[in-house]
């Protein structure tokens, strides 16, 4: 719950693991994550991975540990004041994780590959 780019700037409603995925490469694993607000107010979450059908949920109503309205106006107008801040968070965070994916994908082909694999040493 909040405004910000960062989960540790906002407001924690609840939590949930998927376990029991086997390992996959990365891109591989395929979780679709469904959101549904009722009429009273209710957020319901679930995630189901693909490949194994497994699945989680959880509800979270809105009765406990929510924000009041005061707090939900300081965090509206710290989003507006950090606007810049986090604007730059993201750009680092997106520009480390295209690194990282770019990364990830020459040593998937390096070690796909039979051609350079047999050219290239396991101590280069």
């Amino acid at each position: 719950e909040g405004e910000r780019q960062l989960t540790k700037h906002n407001n924690l409603l609840g939590s949930f693991r998927l376990d029991g995925i086997p390992p996959m490469r990365r891109n591989q694993p395929r979780i679709e994550v469904s959101f549904d607000i009722d009429s009273n107010g209710i957020l319901s979450v679930s995630a189901t991975e693909e490949s194994t059908g497994k699945s989680k949920n959880i509800q979270i109503k809105n009765d406990k540990g929510r924000l009041s309205d005061d707090d939900i106006q300081r965090m509206v107008n710290e989003a507006k004041e950090f606007e810049e801040e986090d604007k730059k968070i993201k750009e680092q965070m997106e520009a480390r994780n295209s690194l990282e994916q770019t990364a990830y994908s020459v040593q998937a082909s390096l070690e796909d590959d039979e051609n350079i694999k047999n050219k290239i040493s396991t101590e280069d």
